[in-house]
Parts: structure tokens; C-alpha cells; sequence
């Protein structure tokens, strides 16, 4: 009974996993194309690009994320939130990540960075968001 629970918990954990990654490629398109067109196209400086990236994304993240990944029954308010407040924490770790990339290598096409940083915030969003945000 007890194998059967903790067997029942993984494969939800990796449904989740799976669907949060579908999201989670939503978003990094939906961040990827702001943050390129903003730095690339209109040339704003690089960090304003990245935060403007990432709200972009984020709006998309919570909405599909609390209907669908988690299908969270927490109300929209205190799901925004907690949400909100991961993002702020993941998205401080990510830029940090981001910053000291373009310092330490500087002769690095910083679009590269960008990159990197979004795939650290993934995975760290995934784990808090599974355990704090949406945890019912």
C-alpha cells in the first residue's frame, strides 16, 4: 500500500514534470523571442530586455501552470502570490547568473547568457512552484 502511494506520488510528479515542460517551452519562446527582438531589433539595453522578457513569460507560466500543470484549486489571489513571489527569487537567481556570465566572459555574445538563465530559472521555478506555490 504504501510502495503503490509513493508510486502514485512519482508519476504525478512527472506528469506534472512533463506538462510544466510544455509550459515551460511556451514561455522560453515567448521570453527568447521579447528579449531578442527588444535587444536585437530595437537595441534595449540587455537587462531591461531580460525583465521585460521574463514578465512576458511569466503571465503565461501562472495562468497555465496553475490550470493545467498543478491544477491548483488555491484561489487566483494567494496562487498569484506565492507565484509572483518564486518568480521574484528565480528571476533575482537567474539574472545574478546572467550578470556575472557577461562579466566573466565578455567576448560571449550575451544572447548565450540569456539562454543559460532561463534554463537555471526553469528548473529552480519547477521545484519551488511544486512545493510551495501550487502544493495543495
Amino acid at each position: 500500500m504504501r510502495l503503490t502511494r509513493s508510486l502514485e506520488r512519482n508519476m504525478e510528479t512527472i506528469r506534472q514534470a512533463i506538462k510544466y515542460g510544455v509550459v515551460g517551452v511556451m514561455n522560453t519562446l515567448i521570453t527568447a523571442a521579447v528579449i531578442w527582438v527588444l535587444t536585437k531589433q530595437f537595441f534595449v539595453a540587455d537587462e531591461l530586455a531580460n525583465a521585460t522578457g521574463f514578465i512576458a513569460g511569466v503571465v503565461n507560466s501562472f495562468v497555465w501552470n496553475k490550470k493545467w500543470t498543478f491544477q491548483s484549486i488555491r484561489g487566483w489571489w494567494s496562487s498569484a502570490v506565492r507565484f509572483g513571489g518564486v518568480f521574484a527569487i528565480c528571476y533575482v537567481l537567474q539574472l545574478s547568473l546572467f550578470i556575472y556570465l557577461k562579466w566573466q566572459f565578455p567576448q560571449v555574445d550575451t544572447y548565450y547568457f540569456q539562454l543559460t538563465g532561463m534554463a537555471f530559472y526553469t528548473v529552480i521555478n519547477f521545484i519551488i512552484n511544486k512545493f510551495y506555490t501550487f502544493r495543495e
